[in-house]
């Protein structure tokens, strides 16, 4: 029997930053997953906050090389609806940042995390998986798939949509399902991204690419599940003319790399993000469609709440409400980030008139109201950003309109 402050089920991203982040706070902490042999050809964009977070854990200068930065950000209207909405660029310079955030590919991220892993004294590898978990009063036991029993004060979720750790603490989630799948892969073109991302809104969702190193993007590409079938059943060639044809040879010619994978839309969240001594992080808690660049910035979020609850800045054992205090910390990042995803999802699907004339005239003040479109802009890269910056822009506003 292993007895140890925390114990985090799940060693995917979220759970391996998260066991560092609590390492590095001085708790010792038991990592519990089954070794994985797996390539992930997927990529992720994190944005500013989520990128000073890896800094300040020491990640970041072994990631950077392979991360491209996201200086631009525009969304073009790719339907042919008769009510279309105007393109909006997003530039980080508008807010004084030389980038929104950095795309870098999920393997580097992956070994950059494992070799720190390996490295911190505070973590216990423990390859394994949990069976069941005993939640009680003052302590939690998990009973490991190879007969052993780790005992822990606090337990973190980091185990996914089908979340152990979730189940045990008696926490039920509400998911739903879209009608769409996403289509996920990384091409080459031969003209510079310039470190410009671009969403293209279609009737089926959004086609966005991300820059990566190069002359070389990564795609999400939203389609029906019948077109994903036939898309991704095409030879590499036919497939890249067919997402050159879609992004109009803005990058040039391209050539789709062999590493296309497709997945289901839907969404999960959690009724509760924490109880008692169990947190959930990650997709154990909350999960996204790939839109929106906030699946993993979310769970960066999470980690930096706990690490805040669950550190030894105060000297004392882990407090027994720390779970609840969480729940109610993230509550409401989760749910407005959830419903933001979710609306523009299916406004994009939508044949609703009123629909399509609020998202285009949305986007019309944002083409247009520079101010607004600050504030939008750095509330996308950290929760509570823009509001902070609401009364100089207003003061700002104010002495502008007085010169005039």
């Amino acid at each position: 029997m292993k007895n140890i402050e925390i114990a985090v089920v799940g060693a995917g991203l979220a759970g391996q930053v998260a066991a560092i982040a609590l390492a590095r706070s001085g708790r010792d902490v038991a990592l519990i997953a089954p070794k994985a042999d797996r390539v992930d050809k997927r990529t992720t964009a994190l944005m500013d906050q989520s990128i000073r977070f890896l800094d300040r854990l020491g990640l970041w200068s072994a990631i950077e090389p392979s991360a491209a930065m996201l200086s631009t950000m525009q969304i073009l209207d790719g339907t042919d609806r008769l009510l279309r909405a105007p393109t909006v660029a997003f530039r980080s310079s508008e807010i004084g940042l030389p980038a929104f955030g950095w795309n870098m590919p999920n393997d580097v991220l992956l070994k950059t995390l494992s070799e720190a892993v390996s490295r911190e004294s505070n973590i216990t590898v423990i390859e394994a998986s949990a069976e069941t978990i005993e939640l009680g009063k003052h302590e939690a036991a998990i009973t490991l798939d190879n007969g052993e029993t780790v005992v822990a004060s606090f337990v973190i979720g980091a185990d996914g949509r089908k979340s152990k750790v979730r189940e045990a603490a008696g926490i039920d989630v509400r998911s739903w399902s879209y009608p769409q799948t996403a289509m996920v892969l990384n091409f080459s073109h031969t003209r510079p991204h310039n470190n410009v991302s671009t969403e293209f809104h279609t009737p089926t969702g959004p086609f966005t690419q991300v820059p990566l190193v190069g002359n070389r993007s990564s795609l999400v590409w939203v389609v029906t599940p019948a077109q994903a079938a036939e898309l991704s059943s095409l030879p590499l060639e036919e497939l890249s003319k067919r997402v050159e044809e879609r992004m109009q040879s803005m990058l040039g010619t391209v050539s789709v790399e062999d590493s296309v994978q497709t997945w289901p839309l839907s969404s999960m969240t959690a009724h509760r993000f924490g109880k008692d001594r169990v947190a959930l992080v990650g997709e154990a808690g909350h999960g996204f469609p790939p839109i929106g660049a906030q699946g993993l910035n979310l769970s960066l979020r999470d980690i930096i709440v706990l690490t805040e609850l669950l550190g030894t800045l105060t000297g004392g054992p882990l407090p027994a409400d720390a779970g609840s205090k969480f729940d109610r910390r993230r509550r409401v990042d989760v749910v407005s980030r959830t419903l933001s995803v979710d609306l523009l999802n299916r406004s994009l699907l939508s044949a609703f008139l009123p629909m399509q004339v609020a998202r285009a005239a949305g986007l019309h003040v944002l083409s247009s109201v520079a101010p607004l479109r600050g504030i939008v802009m750095r509330e996308g890269i950290e929760p509570g950003r823009g509001l902070k910056a609401l009364p100089s822009l207003l003061v700002g506003s104010l002495k502008r309109s007085w010169r005039g």
